[in-house]
């Protein structure tokens, strides 16, 4: 029976990690469709590359920072218990390639593509995992002085600060150290339009995201004894309020319409095993307000060029998820309780004073040293043939 339990577990990790990193295509795609078609490639290659360099850091440093362990032992230790420590890395590995992936969002179109992996390098090995370490295994005892200043911890079941909160947090500073892209901000005070390439491609994006987010929140539970159907019931309610929300307050505006329900699933990740569905429900409307009404003030009034809303998306809504988690996770809500209100707002402020620190550190360092962003011109080229010397199609067709 236990090497049963073993097993199951293994796979039932394995398949949430497989999920989760199916939703990278979906970040792919998401930026792939919002971007101009000059940028589509980078897009696409950007993705990729920081998952892959998002590994190496945190296999060799990144989960050794936040749980205390490495992998520098034979390989029939690793395989021990079917290999579920190497499974559960796997599965943590995807939601720390998050942070890069969404910071690419914010960046994209005039970023240097060599500094931001450097960047992808230091955020996942050194400043994503320090503040893990704290929320999901107790480092520094900071879980510990929560609890007794507030009587509970501080609870993130899926990631809501840990993951999004800290992402567009880290995005916001690199996203103001970089600048507006060229002609976006005129000096007559005109606004010029960036309209998306591709709609279709922006829900593909939105739609992969979204189912594979019934992974990142459900296998969250990690072992296959403590899956729950409500948080699967509460993702579904949060990613519908979510949309409906943002239908309304963007006025049918596909762009909003699509990232409504990834708004919602932001949110609802903290509290996703402690809400009532219906609070959970309220919970995604109230991010999809969020980040519709955030987005068109960054874009247009603070002129703030988050080309993909990454901060309004994820930083904001992440960190009303953590404030609803102590909220609507109470049980005069309806919720299963076991959940203190200033606990979740020490942890969140503590998650987002992290995220925007280690965000300037790093961009900061990398601007003065090497450079954030492209020259003039290779912006005007276009990232795809500045960087990678190919378009996302022909120009024109070849001839003999």
């Amino acid at each position: 029976m236990e090497a049963l339990k073993q097993g199951s577990d293994t796979l039932f990790i394995l398949l949430g990690g497989i999920m989760v990193l199916a939703m990278h295509a979906g970040f792919a795609f998401l930026e792939l469709g919002t971007v101009r078609k000059k940028n589509q490639v980078n897009a696409l290659v950007k993705i990729l590359v920081d998952f892959s360099v998002s590994t190496v850091a945190y296999f060799l440093v990144g989960y050794g920072v936040a749980y205390g362990t490495h992998f520098f032992v034979g390989a029939d230790q690793l395989a021990a218990k079917n290999g579920y420590e190497l499974v559960r890395f796997f599965f943590l590995l995807t939601f720390a390639a998050a942070i890069p992936a969404i910071i690419s969002g914010g960046i994209a179109e005039r970023a240097r593509f060599y500094p931001q992996l450097l960047a992808t390098a230091v955020i996942v090995g050194l400043i994503y995992p320090f503040f893990e370490g704290i929320a999901w295994h107790g480092n520094f005892g900071v879980q510990a002085w929560i609890q007794a200043v507030t009587g509970q911890p501080f609870h993130d079941f899926a990631g809501s600060v840990v993951v999004h909160a800290v992402g567009g947090w880290i995005a916001l500073p690199a996203v103001l150290l970089l600048g507006a892209r060229s002609n976006r901000y005129r000096k007559d005070g005109a606004i010029s339009a960036h309209p998306p390439s591709s709609i279709p491609f922006l829900a593909l994006g939105a739609w992969i995201l979204t189912v594979g987010w019934f992974g990142f929140n459900v296998m969250s539970a990690q072992t296959i004894d403590k899956i729950s159907g409500l948080v699967a019931v509460n993702s579904l309610m949060a990613m519908v309020g979510g949309t409906l929300a943002a239908l309304v307050m963007g006025r049918n505006d596909p762009g909003f319409v699509h990232n409504g329900p990834l708004a919602g699933l932001v949110a609802v990740c903290a509290g996703s095993d402690l809400m009532h569905p219906l609070g959970a429900l309220v919970v995604g409307a109230i991010a999809g307000v969020i980040f519709v009404s955030l987005f068109t003030l960054t874009q247009n009034k603070w002129k703030i060029d988050d080309v993909l809303g990454v901060w309004p998306l994820h930083g904001l809504c992440g960190t009303w998820g953590g404030l609803a988690a102590g909220i609507f996770g109470s049980t005069a809500l309806g919720g299963r309780g076991g959940v203190s209100f200033w606990a979740q707002f020490i942890g969140t402020a503590i998650g987002v004073a992290w995220a925007v620190l280690g965000g300037l550190v790093v961009y900061g360092a990398i601007k003065a040293t090497m450079g954030l962003r492209l020259s003039q011109e290779e912006e005007f080229e276009g990232a795809d043939l500045s960087i990678h010397r190919i378009g996302a199609t022909y120009e024109r067709e070849v001839t003999w």
